[in-house]
């Protein structure tokens, strides 16, 4: 029963960002007088509708609660009616199209924001230190200039720290021997830490996070585990999270940069993708979504608002991607247009578009299949 309940809250919190996603449309185009012919939550067969006496628009709630759409008039071809989506002026239809997007960052961003007002700003917190090397001139230097226990990491380098990736990116290019300035919460006090790297931080990819720890000196602990008499060991590094409070102005200012840094994230891991640095099976699809949401969103109310908080900001982020079928590859159709005079065709576009939502279906079919073989 826990494991249906945390799979049940994993597709709420999806449902909640796709039908804010969708209600951002239906508010501009209604804002703007787009005709609309329904407003639906969840795909496949109707379980609930309700048509409206004034406008003619349908509410509907449906079988399959992982999806939902906004119809407007004429969206997909050619229609009689000058308020169909297309008969729009193009600038009218790019702000319907970029509304859906805006909305689920501004709802991730006021999570976040009740996140880190009500709990506190999640932190690294260092549960061990790793021992010096054994030989060597600068065995002493490790020493003194190290993390301790029950640090908790807050910047380095004058840059905050809210993922790995802002710690690598504050890294990048730093060598073994180079000394690092680590801002840290110790017994309760914001203090400077001086760190001397224990490894090179020459980072290709976002999943190197063990060569981050180890730079940093951050011990390991070892899980071992036996099968038909045979026992392996597998090692951690020591990390644990503690949520840091600060005043109210510096939580505002991090809960906008915290949204930041995410939708940075999400832009690093598309380079690292197309560029070969990784791997597919380092993607996730609907089941792999599905199962981590509902992982982590089950684990405490922080990080339910966390998780649904990243998951808004990479829904805005991805949707404005200029990728065929997506919002943001059809403002670029609607920048054609308005440029040139002229749209293209329309059937072409409905083509490119279909299109599109099959290699999309076809991506994520496919990632989540490699998560399992």
């Amino acid at each position: 029963m826990s494991t249906i309940g945390s799979v049940l809250l994993a597709i709420l919190i999806l449902l909640l960002m796709i039908t804010v996603h969708e209600f951002g449309h239906y508010l501009a185009g209604k804002a703007l007088k787009f005709k609309i012919n329904e407003f639906a939550i969840g795909f496949g067969p109707k379980l609930f509708k309700r048509t409206s006496k004034r406008t003619g628009e349908v509410f509907s709630v449906r079988a399959l609660p992982l999806g939902g759409f906004c119809a407007f008039e004429g969206e997909d071809g050619d229609a009689e009616s000058p308020d169909a989506f297309n008969n729009k002026a193009p600038w009218k239809r790019i702000i319907v199209l970029v509304a859906g997007p805006l909305m689920n960052y501004l709802l991730a961003l006021l999570l976040i924001v009740v996140s880190l007002f009500a709990f506190g700003q999640m932190a690294y917190k260092i549960g061990a230190v790793a021992p010096p090397p054994e030989d060597g001139a600068q065995a002493g230097q490790y020493v003194e200039y190290s993390l301790k226990e029950e640090d908790v990491i807050l910047k380095i380098n004058g840059k905050n720290i809210y993922l790995t990736t802002d710690a690598m990116s504050a890294l990048a290019g730093k060598r073994a021997g180079d000394i690092v300035t680590v801002t840290v919460l110790r017994e309760g006090a914001t203090q400077e830490a001086q760190v001397m790297l224990r490894g090179d931080c020459d980072f290709s990819s976002s999943q190197q996070t063990s060569k981050l720890w180890h730079a940093l000196g951050v011990g390991t602990y070892g899980v071992t585990a036996g099968d038909g008499g045979e026992e392996t060991t597998t090692y951690y590094y020591d990390l644990g999270v503690e949520s840091v409070r600060f005043g109210f102005f510096t939580t505002l200012g991090h809960s906008f940069q915290y949204s930041w840094r995410i939708a940075g994230t999400i832009f690093k891991v598309l380079g690292e993708l197309l560029t070969g640095h990784l791997g597919l099976n380092a993607m996730g699809g609907p089941v792999t979504t599905i199962k981590l949401t509902s992982e982590i969103a089950s684990q405490s109310l922080q990080n339910f608002f966390e998780i649904a908080a990243y998951i808004g900001v990479n829904l805005a982020v991805f949707n404005l991607l200029p990728i065929p079928a997506l919002d943001g590859s059809k403002v670029i159709f609607c920048l054609i247009e308005w440029i040139f005079r002229k749209p293209v065709p329309r059937k072409i576009e409905a083509i490119i578009h279909a299109v599109g939502f099959v290699a999309i279906l076809g991506f994520a079919i496919l990632v989540d299949i490699l998560q399992f073989v």
